[in-house]
C-alpha cells in the first residue's frame, strides 16, 4: 500500500529542480506543514516566502514575483486558495498571464471530519471558468511527478489540486504521460468511466467488479480538466453506449458538466454523473464520506448496473 502523498511528491520535484534552477520560488500561507513543503523551506530558505494566513496576499505576491521572472509555486489548502483569493487569481494570475502555479492541497473532502468549512467542492468549476487558467487533478504519485515536471517547463498559469492522504497507486513509475491528454487505462464496450483525482482508483476497482458481472467497463483518467481532452471524451463515447463520470466535486460545473457538454454537442452517448450531493455533507473520513454517497467502488458499480439494467 502506498504511503507517499502527492504533496510530498510535489515537494520532492521542486527540491530536485531547484538544485539547478535558482528562479524557482515557493510561497505558502502558514501551511508548510499541510503542504509538505517544510523540507523545501529548510533547504532553500531564500527561495521560500511565508505569507501567513493571508491567501489574497499569497496570490498577489506570487504574481509579483512571477512578473519579475521567477517561477512561482503558491501552495495552500484548496478550500481557502479557491475562495478567499479568487479575485487575486482572476486578475493577478489568469488575466495577467503570470507564471504562477497554484497548488491546492487537501482538495475535495480530504479534510473529512473538519466539515464543510474545509471542503473544496467548487474549486474545479471556479478555476475552469477563468480564461487561460489550466486545471489539473492528478490521480496518484507517479502522475503527480510527471505533471509537476511538465509544468516546470512552461510559463502559463495553472491550478493543481491534490488530496491530503496518500493516493492509491494507479500507474507505475515509468508511466506514459502527455500534458493535456487524458490517460486511457482500460477500454470498455458497455460503459466508460471517466474520473479524475482519487476517484480514478475507485473507478478502476469498480470496473473490475463490473467485469465479474459480465459488464465490459473502461476507465479514462481525465486528470486534465482544463483543457479538457475532448478527443478522449469523443473516443470514449464512440466505444461505449454509456458514459459515467466520477468526481470529488460538486455536480455543478465540474468534470461531469464538461463531459456532458462535450458529448451532447455531438449526440454520441448517454452521460450519468456521480459526484458529491448538493447538500451539507456528512463529516467523517474521506472513505466514509465516499461510501455514504455511493462514490466508492461498490457504489459506482451498483449505480452503473442499475442504469444499464433499466436500458435492457
Amino acid at each position: 500500500m502506498n504511503t507517499v502523498t502527492n504533496r510530498q511528491v510535489i515537494c520532492d520535484v521542486l527540491m530536485a529542480a531547484s538544485e539547478k534552477d535558482k528562479d524557482i520560488v515557493v510561497a505558502c500561507s502558514d501551511s508548510r506543514g499541510s503542504t509538505s513543503l517544510g523540507k523545501f523551506a529548510e533547504r532553500f530558505p531564500d527561495r521560500f516566502v511565508e505569507l501567513g494566513i493571508a491567501e489574497q496576499n499569497l496570490v498577489s505576491v506570487s504574481a509579483g514575483l512571477a512578473a519579475c521572472g521567477k517561477k512561482v509555486f503558491a501552495a495552500s489548502p484548496a478550500s481557502f486558495l479557491s475562495t478567499r483569493s479568487y479575485e487575486q487569481v482572476k486578475v493577478d494570475v489568469a488575466y495577467s498571464g503570470t507564471n504562477v502555479k497554484l497548488i491546492g492541497i487537501s482538495g475535495g473532502i480530504s479534510y473529512g471530519a473538519l466539515g464543510m468549512t474545509h471542503h473544496s467542492c467548487q474549486d474545479i468549476a471556479a478555476f475552469c471558468a477563468l480564461p487561460d487558467m489550466r486545471v489539473y487533478v492528478p490521480s496518484d504519485r507517479f502522475q503527480t511527478k510527471k505533471l509537476m515536471e511538465a509544468l516546470l517547463k512552461d510559463q502559463k498559469p495553472a491550478y493543481v489540486r491534490v488530496s491530503r492522504a496518500a493516493s492509491e497507486d494507479v500507474y507505475k513509475e515509468e508511466m506514459d504521460f502527455s500534458l493535456n491528454r487524458a490517460c486511457v487505462i482500460k477500454e470498455g464496450r458497455d460503459v466508460e468511466i471517466i474520473a479524475c483525482g482519487d476517484m480514478v482508483a475507485y473507478a478502476v476497482q469498480a470496473a473490475k467488479l463490473l467485469e465479474n458481472d459480465g459488464i465490459q467497463a473502461g476507465v479514462t483518467d481525465m486528470y486534465c480538466l482544463k483543457p479538457l481532452d475532448r478527443a478522449a471524451v469523443r473516443n470514449a463515447a464512440n466505444r461505449a453506449k454509456l458514459i459515467v463520470t466520477v468526481e470529488e466535486h460538486s455536480a455543478f460545473g465540474g468534470l461531469g458538466s464538461m463531459v456532458s457538454q462535450a458529448v451532447a454537442e455531438e449526440g454520441l452517448a448517454k452521460v450519468i454523473n456521480i459526484a458529491l450531493p448538493d447538500a451539507h455533507l456528512i463529516s467523517g473520513t474521506a472513505g466514509e464520506v465516499f461510501k455514504a454517497y455511493g462514490m466508492d467502488a461498490e457504489g459506482i458499480a451498483n449505480k452503473i448496473k442499475a442504469v444499464l439494467s433499466n436500458e435492457i
